[in-house]
């Protein structure tokens, strides 16, 4: 059974799905902001098989997210390194950990804490925020076709009688 594509699809989510791949993508992508670097590192820390390891490092690199760094060792060594875009997904890893926290976990049961390195203090809960400062909810919020959006998307935003 092969992966669903989304490569077509005019949407922000779908193509951020494409670009990502799967489940082990994003684990990977954490172990680099852990300090992973190293093929061996990922092995290690992930239990993955080497076929699938290599197949989403490329995947991450041919997308932008690592860049792929010759460290000059004895052979071939490499390292993966998250590039800017790469570092942008930090956001998402931190709402997907704060969802998973709250709603697999439980307040009070969560597997690790993000501390400001600076003050020592927790990270406060990521949140949409307004202009004026102001929390915004999903009810708050309203979509609109953006310059990109194709006939189909704006089809899709057209309430329905």
């Amino acid at each position: 059974m092969s992966r669903t594509r989304f490569g077509d699809m005019n949407c922000g989510i779908g193509q951020a799905l494409e670009a990502l791949g799967d489940w082990w993508t994003l684990l990977i992508v954490r172990d680099a902001f852990f300090g992973a670097r190293r093929f061996g590192d990922f092995e290690r820390s992930l239990g993955i098989a080497k076929n699938i390891l290599t197949a989403r490092l490329q995947h991450l690199v041919e997308h932008g997210i690592f860049d792929k760094v010759d460290i000059g060792a004895a052979g071939q060594r490499f390292e993966y390194r998250l590039t800017d875009k790469g570092e942008a997904l930090l956001p998402v890893l931190i709402a997907l950990r704060e969802w998973s926290d709250e709603w697999i976990f439980g307040r009070g049961n969560e597997p690790l804490l993000m501390m400001d390195r600076k003050t020592g203090k927790r990270v406060p809960k990521l949140r949409l925020i307004a202009a004026d400062g102001r929390t915004l909810s999903f009810a708050d919020l309203v979509p609109k076709p953006g310059p990109g959006a194709t006939k189909e998307t704006i089809r899709g935003l057209t309430p329905r009688r």
